[in-house]
């Protein structure tokens, strides 16, 4: 069977790259064909994106702080965008590239799919894209999605009216979260199939080394002892405490990122290194502080200490999601003047068994959605 995913494959961000590649990777151990549909919006790459971004922001109405930033920001985002350009080009099977709804609606597949991330909340433009939706595919064709994610919680009328009516169209539903479940259920959507794993968790740590980690790169952190950050929100408690935890443990900070200006929030700083490079510094961290769902993810998948700091805006559901499945909880951050958490060895025996469980209920949801011949339209 051919099946094309649709997803946010394309932010210079390594979960989402990470996610992609898992879900092609499983799709095709079951034995079909997959390919991620490249579909890149143009408001959200190169100069066009940090435009997009700008006018995000309220506090830049002055013309000289537009500028500045700009100059700042655009040779950092494309940078990165060339570096995860190539890396997708290296790792990731895709189509051809596109850019509209009118050329998604050209491909053809025996289904189609909404793949992992966060798909289905607004775009960096603040809307949501029914591309994302497989509003594209035609009626005739299977549509899936599995571990989709909203973003957040709290929709208005309007917007819960249109989700419900492109939701209706899909086979069969399955989502990340557990408070998507609890949504979908409010909304009347009976072609949910639960709550399921990202992706990333679906391969076990041996996977993710044989399929991606190069030697060399492991063996460069094998023998080292640090505190690994890996930060995406902008949180000046989370870099204060990174700091203070290391020198209180008397060990190395590195803090690795896509984006150059966390080279200013402390620690020795990799700046966007490969996806070798950087599976390689977690499965060789001391202990991982992590505000990002698939920094906790991997964290968990490779058996690390970690201290997860909730992100400071509404996307920590989906972090607290993945701790509750796994019994992860206590490792919720509450004070930002305690360190004992470093000290405090998290029991992976009990973890890699809930992890196993929940891993095999997953990989049978997508195999029954893709395979389960009641689901193929007439």
């Amino acid at each position: 069977m051919d099946i094309k995913v649709i997803t946010r494959h394309s932010p210079s961000n390594y979960g989402s790259l990470l996610q992609s590649i898992a879900t092609v990777h499983v799709i095709e151990r079951l034995g079909h064909q997959c390919e991620i549909i490249d579909y890149q919006r143009k408001d959200e790459r190169g100069l066009k994106g940090v435009l997009t971004q700008l006018n995000c922001k309220g506090s830049y109405g002055n013309p000289l702080k537009r500028l500045a930033y700009i100059a700042i920001r655009y040779p950092i985002e494309k940078y990165a965008q060339v570096k995860f350009d190539r890396m997708r080009k290296c790792y990731l099977k895709m189509t051809k590239q596109c850019s509209s709804h009118k050329d998604l609606a050209k491909f053809s597949a025996d289904a189609y799919m909404t793949g992992s991330d966060q798909v289905w909340g607004p775009m960096m433009n603040g809307h949501y894209d029914s591309a994302y939706f497989l509003q594209f595919a035609k009626d005739n064709v299977r549509k899936l999605a599995y571990a989709a994610s909203f973003g957040k919680t709290k929709f208005d009328a309007s917007t819960v009216a249109d989700y419900k009516k492109m939701l209706a169209s899909y086979d069969k539903i399955a989502v990340r979260e557990k408070s998507a479940v609890e949504m979908l259920d409010d909304w009347g959507m009976e072609n949910c199939a639960g709550q399921v794993l990202d992706p990333t968790l679906l391969l076990d740590k041996n996977e993710w080394k044989n399929l991606i980690v190069k030697k060399n790169d492991f063996d460069k952190y094998k023998d080292k002892n640090y505190i690994l950050v890996y930060q995406i929100h902008n949180d000046p408690k989370l870099s204060d405490y990174a700091k203070r935890l290391a020198k209180h443990s008397g060990i190395e900070l590195v803090r690795v990122n896509p984006m150059l200006h966390q080279i200013l929030r402390g620690g020795k700083f990799i700046f966007c290194p490969d996806l070798s490079e950087f599976l390689s510094l977690i499965a060789n961290a001391l202990c991982i502080v992590t505000d990002s769902f698939h920094g906790t993810c991997f964290s968990i998948n490779f058996g690390k200490q970690f201290i997860e700091i909730l992100p400071n805006n509404a996307t920590g559901t989906r972090n607290q999601s993945i701790l509750e499945l796994t019994g992860l909880s206590d490792r919720i951050l509450c004070d930002f003047n305690d360190y004992s958490l470093v000290d405090k060895v998290i029991d992976y025996g009990k973890v890699n068994e809930l992890l196993e469980v929940e891993r095999r209920k997953s990989l049978e949801v997508i195999r029954s959605m893709i395979q389960n011949s009641s689901f193929i339209k007439q």
